[in-house]
């Protein structure tokens, strides 16, 4: 049984300790002494405990968090980047940066996914509760008045009747859909099925390409300020992009860097990022100030990111509402404006 990967949270916490220990001159092994001590649930001790035994057999750090098996390719090439370097405690630092940052962005999509899920559902249920409970009622008076729904109400009705005959398979159908939407939510095909259907919907279209220079960008800061060259740091920021577009810009980028050209040049070719940015990337390599110009880069990513996902969503919440009114009020006056002219007709 294949052992699961932790969290972007979790690599994030245990990063951002070792660095602090690190900083302070501990050794690993001490290091992870201490984090015993500290670290109350199970699972986390099983892992501390198991990469300070391959610690004090004399391995590496780098290959102690690798034989965990807990941890992304990328945190044990970088960490033993860091190791070779001698800059350990600074990679760990950045490495916990970049991967709060993944967080936040996670949770970003994942709030602005939610809501509209949320809203849909509500809508079924309630159209379900005016089919099946509300428009009886009507057809109760128009009985009494002594005619009957006609047209659209009519044909609401007969699909509220058959929804009561059938209300427990309605009911594990829509449990059924729920769970197949966490399942899919969960599985790394419904994730990369979820992303393909966003990069092709109008509103959001676009908006994971931005997700994945930023990473691009982010990745590419911590790889150089480690001390990697640019085609070994272009290979590694490769394997963590999860954007099939990004990833063959990436490639063509180191193409073009094998080929002669500089980073810049590479870059721009590429087409990963617009024209300002390759600006800045071209001052910045020119200054030896690299890694710095990435960071900034990422960083605007990031707002850029979160001010898109803000106007989704300002679409997205007056765009449901909107619809729920429209169908709840088509339904009611199906019903209503023939009842009203009965109404009139007999007074």
């Amino acid at each position: 049984m294949s052992k699961r990967t932790l969290s972007n949270t979790e690599i994030a916490s245990f990063c951002s300790q070792c660095a602090l220990l690190f900083k302070s001159g501990i050794t690993p092994v001490e290091s992870m002494y201490i984090m015993l001590e500290d670290t109350k649930d199970s699972a986390g001790i099983a892992i501390i405990q198991g990469i300070l035994d391959e610690c004090e057999k004399g391995e590496r750090f780098a290959n102690a968090i690798e034989t965990s098996g807990r941890f992304p390719d990328y945190v044990v090439k970088m960490i033993r980047l860091g190791e070779e370097s001698g800059n350990l405690d600074v990679c760990m630092q950045s490495l916990a940066d970049y991967y709060e940052r993944e967080e936040e962005i996670a949770q970003s999509i994942k709030s602005a996914i939610t809501y509209p899920v949320i809203m849909v559902a509500m809508m079924i249920v309630i159209m379900i509760v005016l089919v099946s409970k509300v428009l009886p009622i009507f057809n109760q008076v128009f009985e009494q008045l002594g005619t009957e729904m006609t047209g659209l109400s009519k044909s609401l009705l007969v699909f509220g009747q058959v929804i009561n005959k059938y209300i427990i398979v309605v009911i594990a159908v829509l449990v059924i859909l729920a769970a197949l939407y966490v399942a899919a939510t969960k599985s790394e095909k419904g994730k990369k099925a979820a992303k393909r259907f966003f990069n092709k919907f109008p509103l959001t279209r676009g908006f994971y390409t931005k997700v994945a220079a930023g990473r691009f960008a982010s990745g590419m800061a911590l790889a150089l300020s480690s001390g990697l060259d640019t085609v070994s740091s272009l290979e590694m920021v490769a394997e963590i992009i999860e954007h099939p577009e990004t990833v063959k810009k990436i490639n063509d980028c180191r193409d073009h860097i094998t080929e002669g050209y500089d980073f810049a040049e590479s870059v721009a070719g590429a087409g990963i990022f617009t024209t300002i940015y390759n600006r800045m990337i071209s001052v910045g390599f020119k200054s030896g100030a690299s890694d710095s110009v990435m960071k900034q880069i990422s960083v605007s990513y990031d707002k850029e990111i979160n001010k898109k996902l803000v106007s989704i969503i300002a679409i997205i919440e007056p765009t449901l509402v909107i619809v729920l009114s429209v169908i709840v009020g088509l339904i009611l006056l199906s019903v209503i404006l023939p009842l009203m002219g009965i109404m009139s007709s007999i007074g």
